[in-house]
């Protein structure tokens, strides 16, 4: 059974890929991946503020206009972070020597300014591949959703004219044309479209009325909105598909991949179940394949994908409106 599959360029085992987390940061963590059967990882972001923070104080960087001074408590310390920006290079370079699987690198910012010069050092570094992640939540009230767009597209462009390391880009859903952005980022050169980020919520804590951070997990639900865009855009733009939030075992992963996704990203499933829960993923996503005659992972990719439909609006429409249609309330 061949379940290889090309991503960014690379040659990967499998489409079993740990996305950006916690579980990325520790070597011993990666080693562990490596031997569960993970197909590439990609190591935790290290974000847009602790580069500036290393040029200059925070004082400065507010200066810029991007974020408020009252926001200053906002921000954790720079001793916060689990690791600097000289510490992520070295944890690049040590993960190259360590693993012998592709080390894709993660930069989260949301402006275009010097700290994508860093992107070099990274490629320096080693990494085999470069995701950007763009997280971003506009709350001013006279920036159009044009400006919005703009902004991503800048960055994306700034970011693919420092580096010649192939470059993915995680996009959030929240667009008002996503296609359409999808094929801006496509033609500025990026090699992949991760779909999608989550953003994260914060909450309310009653006792001491301070706002605090909310992590909550994905579960296999969330695949639904990455699930219907791949399956809209295979086809339709050069960058390769991965997929990432909701997917937690083997159905999700073969869901995924005839959608159009060449990888699919674990993370909360991971979290909550383990690293070793790798292996029961890919034995079972063996088994799907087997009982269902098929020889590779190749063979599923983009099968049930909208490549063919002669009017995929209309399809949607037809879709939504089945559903609501074929609910029965109790």
């Amino acid at each position: 059974m061949d379940l290889t599959t090309k991503y960014l360029g690379l040659k990967l085992r499998n489409p079993l890929v740990p996305s950006a987390s916690p579980l990325t940061e520790d070597m011993d963590n990666l080693k562990r991946l490596e031997d569960a059967g993970a197909g590439a990882v990609v190591l935790h972001s290290l974000f847009e503020e602790q580069l500036t923070q290393e040029k200059e104080s925070i004082e400065n960087t507010l200066a810029l206009g991007e974020i408020s001074p009252e926001a200053t408590s906002y921000f954790p310390t720079p001793a916060e972070y689990r690791l600097g920006p000289e510490d992520y290079l070295e944890h690049i370079a040590k993960a190259k020597k360590a693993i012998h699987i592709p080390v894709i690198a993660s930069l989260n910012g949301v402006t275009n300014g010097g700290w994508i010069d860093y992107a070099k050092e990274i490629a320096k570094a080693g990494a085999d591949a470069l995701e950007l992640n763009i997280y971003y939540i506009p709350t001013d009230f006279n920036m159009t959703s044009a400006q919005v767009e703009d902004r991503y597209l800048s960055i994306i462009k700034a970011v693919r004219k420092a580096v010649s390391l192939p470059l993915a880009v995680k996009f959030s859903p929240y667009f008002s044309s996503f296609a359409n952005m999808a094929k801006r980022a496509d033609a500025l050169g990026a090699n992949g479209l991760v779909l999608f980020n989550r953003f994260y919520q914060p909450d309310i804590d009653l006792e001491s009325l301070e706002i605090k951070p909310s992590v909550l997990l994905s579960t296999p639900q969330a695949r639904r909105l990455p699930l219907r865009w791949i399956a809209i855009l295979y086809g339709n733009v050069k960058a390769d598909l991965a997929a990432t939030s909701g997917i937690h075992n083997a159905q999700d992963v073969v869901k995924m991949l005839m959608a159009g996704a060449k990888i699919t990203m674990l993370c909360s499933v991971l979290l909550k179940q383990g690293i070793d829960h790798i292996v029961q993923i890919e034995s079972d996503l063996k088994r799907w394949l087997e009982e269902h005659e098929y020889n590779s992972v190749k063979e599923l990719v983009g099968t049930m994908s909208q490549q063919k439909c002669p009017d995929p609006a209309a399809f949607e429409r037809a879709q939504y409106m089945k559903v609501l249609t074929s609910y029965k309330a109790m």
